[in-house]
Order: structure tokens, then C-alpha cells, then sequence
């Protein structure tokens, strides 16, 4: 069956929509190495509230969403220099159909989004090599959360943020310290 891309906003989407994208992250993000009735879901309720109020790029076979990808607007200060960003959420494909270049093909509509959008593309994953490869680089200096008027270190994260540049993206040094806002659920 053939599949097509669409972006599309969080605010375009009926309820049932966003239910079933909503079903796919949960099925997506589900423990690999249990048995299947016993899996638990490492993918929450605030992932989703951050993964919406922006595009999402969904790859369909038919009607049936079978991978996703977001982007929401996020402020990030680069050596204390803020940059409206295209932070990414919610990278999913159904298990079934993992390992087929649906989640590349999500992935490259979000960049295209990205660059026509903002001057930067962000993310934070373990998964370096699958990002890289579609011209994401890892970020190497220090991170940080900016809570109230000060920030705090978030170390655990030191090495997992990705950036994305765009033909707007002024000269960054990737070993600068690297600042999101704070939000409920992950910080970054």
C-alpha cells in the first residue's frame, strides 16, 4: 500500500484524530522486551501535551496513521542568546511498520517544516545515528533548564540534544551552554 505525508496542525485535527495519533505514540513507545499483555508505557500523558500545539507530520497508508512526528515552538538560549526554535516531539511508528523509512519520511516533511519556519531545529534522543543522518547534530556543550530567574544544570541530558540548522541559523558554537524553558513532563 502506498503512503503519503501529510503536516498538518494540532488545532486542524478532530478528536478522534488525535486520539489515534495519540494510540500510535502509546503503541510505538511500549516496552519492546515484555510480553506483550505486560508492557508499560514509557510514553505519558504530558508527552502528549508537549508533542501538540504545533505541526505534526504523519505518514498514512490510506486513512490509517501508521507513523507521527511533531514540531512545537520552544525558546532555547544559546550561551544566554535566545532562539525560537522547532523543538521535535513524538517520534513514532507502529511496530509492524518499523524499519520501512516511515519514520525518515516523517522526519524529512518536519525538516522542510523546520527550515522554511524557524531559524533552529531541536530535539533530545538517544537514537544519534538515525537523526544524524538526516543532518541533525548533537549538541555538546552543557544543558540547562531556565526555571524562575535562574537555571538549573540538567546534566542527564548532556549529550542527548540535537540540533537542526536552517538557512537562518546564525554561527553557533556547539560546545556553548544550551537553555529550554521549563514544562511539565521531560524538560527537554
Amino acid at each position: 500500500m502506498s503512503v503519503e505525508v501529510r503536516l498538518v496542525s494540532t488545532e486542524e485535527m478532530s478528536p478522534a484524530e488525535l486520539a489515534a495519533l495519540r494510540g500510535l505514540c502509546d503503541e510505538a513507545f511500549r516496552e519492546r522486551d515484555a510480553p506483550r499483555d505486560t508492557r508499560e508505557l514509557s510514553f505519558t500523558d504530558e508527552d502528549w501535551e508537549n508533542a501538540c500545539g504545533g505541526v505534526h507530520a504523519v505518514a498514512f497508508e490510506g486513512e490509517v496513521p501508521v507513523a507521527h512526528a511533531s514540531t512545537v515552538e520552544r525558546q532555547l538560549h544559546v550561551d544566554g542568546v535566545p532562539f525560537l526554535c522547532g523543538y521535535v516531539e513524538a517520534v513514532a511508528t507502529r511496530p509492524d511498520r518499523q524499519r520501512r523509512g516511515l519514520g525518515t519520511a516523517v522526519m524529512g516533511a518536519l525538516g522542510q517544516h523546520i527550515h522554511a519556519a524557524f531559524p533552529l531545529g531541536a530535539l533530545d534522543t538517544s537514537r544519534h545515528h538515525f537523526y544524524e543522518r538526516l543532518g541533525w547534530e548533537r549538541w555538546l556543550g552543557p544543558t540547562f533548564v531556565r526555571v524562575g530567574d535562574g537555571i538549573v544544570a540538567t546534566s542527564e541530558e548532556d549529550g542527548y540534544v540535537m540540533i537542526l540548522r536552517t538557512p537562518t541559523t546564525p554561527a553557533l558554537d556547539l560546545a556553548a551552554p544550551i537553555s529550554c524553558e521549563w514544562r511539565p513532563g521531560d524538560v527537554w
